[in-house]
This record gives C-alpha cells, sequence and structure tokens, in this order.
C-alpha cells in the first residue's frame, strides 16, 4: 500500500463512533417493546450503579443532585465515544480485528441485560439487533474511507458526509420515537383508570400553612418538581393490566392482588413529606406531597404476619428492595401502598403504578417504587439493596431544618423600616416540628415564627424578620426542635449510613 492509499486513523475512529452509535440507537428502538432495562446503556449504567460504593453515590448526589443520572450518562457515552473512537482508528489497518471488537461490546452489553432483575431472554433481543446492525456497518465505512478504494463510489468527504449524517440519523430517530412512544405509553396507561375516592381524606391544608415571602417554595411539592433519587437509569415500563403485588414469607397466607383489585381496597389520602437520606444539611432533597392509597397493615393484617417477624422486604420492579421496620407498617402512622399523588395518578418517575409511602423513615428503607413484592421477614435473615452496601437497616429520619430564603450570597434589600424577611423549612415527621430558632452571625438566638403544622408528617415552614438589619455581610444559622422536646443536634454528620445533621448556615448580604 503506497502513502497516498494508506488509510488515515482519524477518519475510521469517526466510523467506528458512528457504527457504534448506531448500535445504541437500534437497540434504543428495539428496546421500546421489552422492558426499560433491555437498552444496553440502561442495562450497563444500572450494573455500575450496583456495584459502586456508597461514597461514590453520596459524591455524585453532593455534586449534581437529581441531576445525577444525567451526568452518569454523559460520563457513558464520552467513555463510549472514546472506546469506539480508539476501535475505528485500529480498524484503519486491522479491520477485522475492529469488527470483532465492535461485537464483543455488543456481547458484553448483552450479557449485562441477561443479568438485570427485570429482564428475561428475550430483553436481549435488542442489543442483539444492533450489534447485528453495527457490525458490517462498520465494515463498509471503513472500506468508504479508505483511500483508493475501488469498493465505492464516494470519495473520502462524501464518505464523512454520509457516515456523519447516518449518526445523527440514527440518534435523532432513536430519540425521537423513544420520546413520541414514552409519552403515547403514558397517556394509555394512565386512562385506564381512575383513581378512586378515598373513604378517609386527609385534612385540609390551611391557607397559613405557606409563608407568604418570595423565595419559598410551596408547601405542596408540585409533582413536576418532587425530587427523585433512585437506582433506576430509565423509567422502569410497567403495565397495570398485568401488575401484580405478592405478599408473602412469614404470613399465615399468601396474597397476590392485581391492580384492579387494589384499587377496589378502601384507600384513604395522607399528607407525608418524604426526604432522601443523601440529602445534605439544607438540601433540597425532600418534598411534601398528599398521597392516596391503601394502608399497609391492612393487607398485612389479611395475610396474617407470624411471630418472630419484624421487617418487611418490599421490592420493586427493577430488582431494588427495601428493609422496612415491621412496626413502622403495622403501626398507627397509616403507611400506604399508594396509586395517588397530588390527585393525580403516579407519575412514571415516581413509581407508577404502585409505590410505597411510610412517614418517618429515609426513602432508601421504605419508598419503593414501581412496587411488586412485600416479604415478611426478619432484619436476621433478609439484607435490603442500601444494607449490603454500608447504610443502615432502619433509617429513621432525623431533626431537618434549612434556611430557603435567602439563598447563600444573596443581597437582601431592607423594607421601608429597616428590615429584611428570613424564612425556611423544617421536618421532624412522627414528632413534629415544636420551635424554629435563627441566630443572626453570632448573636442570640431568637424563635421564629411557624406556619400552621398540617400534621406531624408533614414539613413546617418558617419565617423570622429582622428588625434594623444591619448593612454588609451576614450569616443565618437555623435549629429546630421537634415535638417531643428534642433539640436538632449541632454534630455534623454526612449522610452516610443514616442521614445527614447538623445545623444549616447561609452567608447574605444587606444592602
Amino acid at each position: 500500500m503506497t502513502a497516498r492509499d494508506r488509510p488515515v486513523p482519524w477518519w475510521s475512529a469517526i466510523a467506528g463512533v458512528v457504527a457504534g452509535l448506531v448500535l445504541v440507537a437500534v437497540a434504543q428502538l428495539v428496546s421500546l417493546a421489552f422492558s426499560s432495562s433491555s437498552a444496553p446503556f440502561v442495562a450497563v449504567g444500572g450494573g455500575f450503579i450496583d456495584i459502586i460504593p456508597p461514597w461514590v453515590k453520596d459524591l455524585a448526589i453532593g455534586l449534581f443532585g437529581t441531576n445525577d443520572k444525567l451526568v452518569l450518562f454523559a460520563s457513558m457515552i464520552a467513555v463510549y465515544v472514546l472506546l469506539t473512537g480508539l476501535n475505528g482508528a485500529l480498524g484503519a489497518r486491522r479491520p477485522r480485528i475492529a469488527a470483532a471488537v465492535q461485537a464483543g461490546l455488543g456481547l458484553f452489553a448483552t450479557i449485562v441485560v441477561l443479568t438485570r432483575a427485570d429482564t428475561g431472554a428475550a430483553d436481549a433481543l435488542p442489543t442483539v439487533a444492533g450489534t447485528v446492525a453495527a457490525v458490517p456497518l462498520l465494515v463498509l465505512m471503513l472500506r468508504a474511507v479508505r483511500p483508493g478504494s475501488t469498493e465505492t463510489t464516494w470519495n473520502r468527504r462524501r464518505a464523512l458526509v454520509g457516515i456523519g449524517a447516518l449518526g445523527v440519523g440514527a440518534i435523532a430517530a432513536a430519540a425521537i420515537a423513544r420520546g413520541v412512544t414514552a409519552s403515547r405509553e403514558l397517556a394509555r396507561r394512565a386512562a385506564q383508570y381512575v383513581l378512586p375516592d378515598p373513604v378517609a381524606s386527609a385534612e385540609p391544608i390551611p391557607e397559613d400553612a405557606q409563608v407568604d415571602l418570595e423565595g419559598m417554595p410551596p408547601y405542596v411539592t408540585p409533582n413536576a418538581d418532587f425530587y427523585r433519587i433512585d437506582t433506576a437509569l430509565a423509567v422502569p415500563r410497567v403495565d397495570p393490566a398485568s401488575w401484580q403485588l405478592r405478599i408473602h414469607g412469614l404470613v399465615d397466607h399468601e396474597l397476590t392482588l392485581s391492580f384492579e383489585e387494589l384499587l377496589a381496597e378502601p384507600m384513604i389520602t395522607q399528607h407525608v413529606t418524604l426526604a432522601c437520606v443523601s440529602n445534605p444539611v439544607g438540601g433540597d432533597l425532600a418534598g411534601n406531597a398528599t398521597w392516596l392509597g391503601v394502608p399497609v397493615r391492612t393487607l398485612l393484617e389479611r395475610a396474617g404476619v407470624r411471630e418472630g417477624a419484624d421487617m418487611v422486604l418490599s421490592r420493586s420492579i427493577d430488582g431494588f428492595t427495601a428493609s422496612t421496620p415491621l412496626e413502622a407498617l403495622t403501626d398507627d402512622r397509616d403507611s400506604l401502598i399508594a396509586v395517588g399523588m397530588n390527585g393525580e395518578p403516579l407519575p412514571q418517575q415516581h413509581g407508577y403504578p404502585v409505590r410505597m409511602v411510610v412517614p418517618g423513615l429515609y426513602g432508601y428503607v421504605s419508598a419503593t417504587k414501581w412496587l411488586t413484592e412485600l416479604k415478611v421477614t426478619r432484619f436476621a435473615d433478609d439484607l435490603a439493596y442500601w444494607s449490603t452496601r454500608g447504610w443502615s437497616e432502619r433509617g429513621p429520619i432525623k431533626i431537618a431544618s434549612r434556611v430557603d430564603v435567602p439563598r447563600s450570597f444573596a443581597e437582601l434589600a431592607p423594607d421601608a423600616e429597616g428590615a429584611v424577611m428570613l424564612g425556611g423549612t423544617a421536618w421532624a415527621q412522627q414528632r413534629g416540628i415544636a420551635a424554629v430558632e435563627v441566630r443572626i452571625d453570632d448573636g442570640d438566638w431568637r424563635e421564629a415564627d411557624l406556619g400552621a403544622e398540617v400534621t406531624e408528617d408533614t414539613w413546617v415552614q418558617w419565617s423570622l424578620r429582622w428588625e434594623d438589619a444591619a448593612p454588609g455581610d451576614h450569616t443565618a444559622t437555623v435549629r429546630a426542635t421537634d415535638g417531643e422536646g428534642e433539640l436538632q443536634t449541632e454534630e455534623r454528620a454526612n449522610p452516610a449510613p443514616n442521614g445527614a445533621s447538623g445545623w444549616h448556615r447561609v452567608d447574605f448580604t444587606v444592602e
């Protein structure tokens, strides 16, 4: 081969990237007919989440919050583009080896797909289809960009334009088809049922539960703004027509309920604030909603819990499990198997069609989404997903308070009387909030005004009018006292293994 006819590696690298993207795009399209974990990126990303140590998860949530999955996907795409680009460059001289490597990537992804909890043999078909399309395409593109090629009428520039268009077209088609199909599927499933009327409704929320201060969060968190932290990279696609809830283990009578049977159960509504154990001090991984569902205790009573049981292992369709203390599901706190959120069917990302809501416990031990199974068992006999990764098994929510107004480094303009307003939120589920205190700089603690408490399981908003606010830089620190008289601890603790603690503090400037 002369120098003029020698392949140019970077052109081949582009061909490798496009072939890799075609594999993903074709698999993504085909996966719409199968489970969400049949898509190779979803399966590989889910496998990565399962094996990373807890501190990496905490770091990701601390840095990126609810965007952690987006960052993971972006990182996976960057690594995948690099690998397929290097493989394409290899193919400039060794096209057969490059084709074998491309096939190997597809085989690896197929194996990972088959290891996911919610997949079967048929779920391997999307990745297989993508691989079958990508491997011969890679060979053809490597030939197309080879100088002096007699097997194509394309010159190099046309080959590159064609390859680029092919890659962009495949990705766009997959993204559009997935978006349209997901929207239609959501509408179709939501239309399959109407939320039943509750036999007992939660107390109306009084107007003064909401502190009237610009910048304060709404007392009831809209569904679209409710935080989402879970291990599912892609929202599982659950058909209510085939969904079932199995209750088994240490029970006298195993129960299996269809979705239609669950909807026929007497339901209640409850206002409950949920919080993520990964929420840092002052963080926003908490939300307050009105939930509709069946009290868990009614179903457990029907199944008949055997003596010695102390835990219920709940399981999601994607394999996630949570260890909930039995007493939290059988006492008077009205833990729910929920089907509705703020007057609507559960959004897909928040557990559609069925999830658990347990007041007083962090979500990692209670708030299982896409629920399919309740196993009555013992802590000594079973371990949940995060219990095997160093987290506490029981997860009671700690007293928490935060400053929402002002935000850190905000500039506040005093009113005509020289005062500025501060506000925030506090919660201590199952105990309620008795008092909130605020300290400006290093001064004395000042008692804040509390909005109306709706229930002990919901957060309370607070406000403080700082008279004669001095111009300059200041700090505001907040602490809360719960309904049992316990003062929120100043001691700082990281989220792992059982939730963050410490007083929240913000810096701000008075103009």
